[in-house]
């Protein structure tokens, strides 16, 4: 009996500890979101105010312009914060 209830507990233990390590997964991936999106945004908001723009700013944005700040999440989205 003790024995069952040692490796109950084990597995509870180790179930707890993958819950904490996706937890902090989760909010990485969140704030990932929120500095993409912000980004996604100021750019729109930048195409809308100048056109001629947008046709040049287009290829660089589908070529990596969102790559960099998903490996930034955390430096992309203190600046977008401020704004």
């Amino acid at each position: 009996m003790d024995r069952v209830n040692s490796n109950l507990c084990l597995e509870n233990l180790r179930m707890m500890h993958a819950n904490e390590r996706l937890r902090r997964k989760v909010q990485q991936l969140d704030q990932e979101n929120k500095a993409l999106l912000a980004e996604l945004k100021r750019k729109q908001q930048l195409a809308a105010g100048a056109p001629a723009a947008t046709s040049q700013d287009a290829p660089a944005a589908g070529s990596g312009g969102g790559h960099p700040a998903a490996g930034n999440s955390s430096k992309a989205a203190g600046k977008q914060q401020p704004k």
